[in-house]
């Protein structure tokens, strides 16, 4: 019996729900002349990665690398690669690609859902409900009001783009305002700009990454800046606003709520006051989720393999290394006497 030897191996460890044998299968789809194999067990991905000159999923191992003799192309699940072995594989010439880019849509709907709950009082209204309670409340509009969105990444710029339409005033915060982008403003992280902007926000929607300036972005003089009117989305990280600044600001109604799809900690303890508050929404980081997260990393892997088929050596869609420049610079290294 011959040994079936793929070109691409999708390995067994599921995600958000989502059954990686529907990835292989959703793959297979998009690249029709090539050889496709989802491993279920250990003993396979040992074995099936061994020939495949690409392997994709949540995670890969130093001892499951050991096995890759003949890869070249790795894509992560996930945005996220702190936990994968970038080192090792810049030294064996391996290309890492991530996911980033794929939970936006989701991400973004989700913020927007946020603003419009807030807007429209819906959480009263849930709340009467619960109760049993035909009593009329009074609700805004997102209608006139300003938004400002800290990082105009993917995430952020998929969630101005449904803001289009909606009549609001729109200020976008990023490393490099100079490149302009699509909201009505944009300003640096300078924090004379950033707390101008703040004091004429409605709505402060949070879709940067984490790093030194957006560490605690979001403090106590940030939160006193806020009208009392404003609302805090945050679909990024947990760590970009202080927890205890944020839990203070809402008790003295320094502002009027907050919607957290990330927590620090993350997950929130369940007897942290946050829990008990009606103007405060926590979702357990899980605004990327949707069905259709297989199908844009597959979307991805496809046009790697595409460009890799080609025999290019970089300039993939989400390269995260460059091994080229690390083999280089160790090539160029005086050797040892």
């Amino acid at each position: 019996m011959t040994r079936f030897t793929p070109d691409i191996v999708v390995l067994r460890k599921n995600t958000e729900g989502l059954s990686t044998k529907a990835y292989a299968d959703t793959l297979a789809e998009k690249l029709p002349d090539h050889d496709i194999a989802h491993a279920r067990t250990p003993a396979q991905e040992r074995s099936l990665i061994e020939s495949a000159s690409v392997a994709t999923g949540v995670t890969l191992t130093e001892d499951l690398l050991d096995h890759a003799e003949e890869l070249r192309l790795f894509v992560a699940a996930s945005s996220g690669y702190n936990h994968l072995p970038v080192d090792e594989m810049d030294d064996r010439g391996i290309v890492l690609a991530n996911a980033a880019g794929i939970h936006a849509p989701g991400i973004a709907e989700q913020a927007l859902g946020y603003c419009l709950m807030f807007a429209r009082n819906l959480h009263e209204g849930w709340r009467r409900k619960l109760n049993d309670e035909w009593r009329h409340y009074k609700a805004g509009e997102l209608t006139g009001s300003t938004v400002t969105v800290v990082g105009l990444g993917a995430i952020g710029t998929e969630f101005v783009q449904r803001l289009e339409g909606m009549g609001v005033h729109s200020i976008g915060v990023r490393y490099t305002p100079e490149k302009g982008g699509p909201t009505d403003e944009v300003i640096g992280f300078d924090e004379e700009a950033f707390h101008d902007a703040l004091s004429r926000t409605d709505y402060l929607v949070l879709s940067t990454p984490l790093s030194e300036t957006t560490r605690h972005l979001i403090g106590e003089s940030e939160l006193n800046t806020l009208p009392p009117r404003a609302h805090i989305v945050n679909v990024c990280r947990g760590p970009v606003i202080d927890t205890d600044a944020l839990l203070a600001a809402i008790q003295k109604e320094d502002i009027s709520g907050a919607a957290m799809d990330v927590t620090d900690p993350e997950p929130l303890p369940p007897d942290h006051p946050l829990w008990k508050m009606g103007n405060v929404l926590i979702t357990p980081h899980m605004g990327g989720h949707t069905p259709r997260h297989w199908d844009r990393l597959a979307d991805i892997v496809a046009a790697n393999v595409e460009r890799l088929a080609e025999g290019h050596t970089d300039g993939f869609q989400n390269q995260v290394n460059d091994p080229s420049v690390h083999q280089a610079r160790l090539a160029s290294r005086p050797e040892e006497d």
